[in-house]
């Protein structure tokens, strides 16, 4: 068994040091640029907190202690774009982590190239020229599932829960909080906006057809409003608007699948022949 599956192992093995060497080269090639990239990361929590688009800067103990006592922020923090750490690496461990995520969509087109030519040798002659559109429809994709959360979900999402707080709390965003839930959600909805890709893959190969998500899209909604809880914040603006696009996502498959493999009433009959 080992035999068999040697040679499929060996080339996974390949595309895999062809994606990662892309990845950590692209890595160098962004890690320079990584204070700007925060900055676009950082501009929609900027924009909710109504300060100014700067650069952020390390928040003193002293200055937060008097945002905290005043219940207001000092004169000297006003207008100007805060960001909290309480470890002196925190930023040298936030530059690589921004870098890792740039080089990873940046790497994107070669990632799903490099697993198409994997799972190429199992498709027939005439399905493997569709490499360039799967890569490109992949790549789409992804990137309009991580713009849908950049412009339309993060705004709301900040604006309601700092919105919620305002004139009790002060918000100081912690560096390492933030950025970790920025890529946790644009992964998330990037790959969650992958749903049309992956069933048009599915039946192509003849694995699915519409009858089968139709008859498993019950399933489908809860599925769905978990996945949404889990990768988003504890509120509901943000769940609802990962779960809408992901239900309008599914029927979108459904028509596609419904194009490249339709449900034959024939399948079922030939399957209850095998059965007799």
């Amino acid at each position: 068994m080992f035999e068999d599956l040697k040679p499929h192992l060996i080339e996974l093995k390949k595309r895999l040091l062809i994606s990662i060497s892309v990845f950590f080269v692209l890595f160098i090639v962004v890690f320079p640029f990584w204070k700007p990239i925060e900055m676009f990361m950082a501009k929609p929590l900027f924009e909710a907190m109504n300060v100014e688009y700067k650069l952020s800067y390390d928040m003193t103990f002293q200055n937060l202690y008097q945002s905290v006592t005043n219940f207001d922020m000092p004169e000297e923090l006003k207008n100007n774009p805060i960001m909290m750490t309480n470890d002196i690496f925190e930023a040298v461990f936030m530059s690589f982590k921004i870098s890792f995520f740039t080089a990873f969509i940046f790497a994107l087109p070669v990632i799903f190239w490099q697993f198409w030519l994997f799972v190429a040798p199992g498709l027939y002659d005439h399905e493997k020229k569709y490499v360039i559109p799967f890569v490109l429809f992949a790549t789409v994709m992804f990137l309009l599932g991580a713009a849908f959360c950049y412009y339309a979900v993060l705004p709301l999402s900040f604006g309601f829960a700092i919105g919620f707080s305002k004139g009790l709390f002060v918000y100081v965003p912690k560096i390492t909080e933030y950025v970790g839930t920025f890529i946790k959600l644009m992964i998330g909805f990037g790959l969650s906006f992958e749903f049309p890709v992956i069933s048009l893959f599915l039946a192509k190969l003849g694995f699915i057809t519409d009858k089968t998500l139709k008859s498993f899209f019950r399933y489908a909604i809860v599925l769905i409003f978990v996945f949404a809880a889990i990768i988003t914040p504890p509120d509901v603006i943000s769940q609802v608007f990962m779960a809408i696009p992901l239900l309008l996502l599914y029927g979108l498959s459904i028509l596609i699948v419904r194009m490249i493999n339709p449900y034959k009433e024939e399948d079922d009959l030939s399957e209850e022949d095998v059965k007799a």
